[in-house]
């Protein structure tokens, strides 16, 4: 099974600092799963864009792109569902 990237933008990584201790290793360990299948049955197709995807770890969405072609998983953005939207 290939096995694929995960690359966390910086952006991603200062949003991820902020947050509590419990949560941050929930989304690690979410994030890690997504090596093995970058697109499992509990994520969603965010609509309007080609290849955005969101899993959702608690209250918390992360945002991602998936690159078949260089086997790469993005990590776009990470937040509270009541601020990842905007």
């Amino acid at each position: 099974m290939r096995k694929y990237t995960i690359v966390i933008t910086k952006s991603a990584g200062k949003e991820l600092a902020k947050l509590p201790v419990q949560t941050i290793l929930r989304i690690r360990e979410a994030v890690s799963e997504l090596t093995d299948d970058p697109r499992p049955p509990t994520c969603k197709k965010l609509k309007g864009f080609k290849d955005l995807y969101r899993i959702r770890v608690g209250d918390y969405r992360v945002i991602y792109s998936v690159q078949d072609s260089i086997l790469t998983v993005e990590i776009l953005k990470i937040g509270d569902r009541k601020d990842i939207y905007s």
